[in-house]
């Protein structure tokens, strides 16, 4: 496996492509709250998938971006079933059986089981800051799902669907990380957009039943999920992951959640109380912790341990010659 790359270079665009991932996937959750009135789960996320992937195949014809590896292609299949079509479709109805406080709580999850499954499965580890941090964010979340519960009681079915979104998301994004090698991210972000496109084909009927009966503004929502949060924000985030590990960027996705607050505030009119915006900041705080690296100036670890054996004898080096020693003998 290639080493990841570690220079400021390659870290700068890989932190806005997540930044830009996070702040469009948080507006999705309040375009999704106007959408979801009018369309169902299934159709939501088909006409989601649809404009999603108009606008990402243009693109390609545009740049003539060609089909990806064969060695991507699993990775392509499994995220695009997993994550493009399970995860939205049973996040969507898991939403209306849940307020929105006990679904950003449950799918939350999320991020702690990918972490775990790249450690196992991509054998990216589990380094202390990267625990510490997302147990930091997950308090946080907790916090501010806590306080949005509404006093409307959470169906069992409710909670164990957006538990299934949380696990679709998670293995969609390992299946994802290693088509990377083979693809390009926007290559894997098309393609697995169409497989998720095809899977919800059964709720085209439904689509074009709600699209008919459907205000204006719900639909433009829709399209908006489709165009933003789903074709640009997916690209950015594969174009991250690329380039760092799936643990970090599931921990960075801790930030949507205080981020929906705002968004909230501002285009909703909600106010959020104190406690919400406490648990916002703990979300962010444990994002940072997350993604820091060792300080800079500190020495590896390799390079200040002292050799067990001296260098002659290494191996791989060549034996130490050492002259003879003289004899007065003849």
């Amino acid at each position: 496996m290639n080493p990841l790359p570690t220079g400021r270079r390659t870290d700068l665009p890989a932190a806005t492509a997540a930044g830009v991932t996070v702040l469009l996937w948080a507006s999705a959750f309040v375009s999704i709250r106007s959408a979801g009135e009018a369309y169902a789960p299934g159709a939501l996320a088909l006409g989601r998938l649809l404009a999603g992937a108009l606008v990402l195949g243009a693109i390609c014809l545009v740049r003539r971006e060609g089909l990806p590896a064969r060695a991507a292609w699993p990775g392509i299949v499994v995220s695009g079933l997993l994550w493009f079509g399970l995860y939205m479709v049973v996040l969507n109805w898991g939403e209306q059986k849940v307020d929105a406080g006990t679904a950003a709580l449950v799918v939350n999850i999320g991020p702690l089981i990918m972490a775990l499954l790249a450690g196992w499965l991509l054998k990216e580890g589990l380094p202390s800051r990267l625990l510490a941090g997302m147990a930091v964010s997950f308090v946080g979340a907790a916090v501010v799902g806590l306080s949005m519960s509404g006093e409307g009681s959470a169906s069992v079915l409710g909670v164990l669907l957006c538990l299934l979104a949380a696990v679709a998301y998670a293995g969609g994004v390992v299946a994802q990380k290693p088509a990377l090698r083979h693809g390009s991210a926007l290559q894997v972000t098309t393609y697995g957009c169409v497989i998720g496109a095809v899977a919800c084909l059964p709720f085209a009927g439904q689509l074009v039943s709600d699209a008919r009966d459907a205000p204006l503004s719900a639909t433009l929502n829709m399209l908006y999920l489709g165009v933003f949060p789903t074709a640009l924000a997916f690209t950015t985030w594969a174009f991250a992951l690329a380039r760092t590990t799936a643990g970090r960027m599931g921990a960075t996705t801790y930030a949507v959640p205080a981020l929906v607050v705002l968004m909230s505030w501002v285009a909703l009119d909600e106010v959020p109380g104190w406690i919400t915006l406490v648990g916002g900041l703990v979300c962010l705080a444990g994002v940072a912790v997350s993604r820091s690296g060792p300080r800079a100036g500190t020495p590896a670890t390799a390079a200040t341990t002292t050799p067990l054996v001296p260098p002659a004898t290494a191996v791989g080096a060549a034996p130490e010659t050492r002259p003879e020693p003289r004899s007065d003998r003849t």
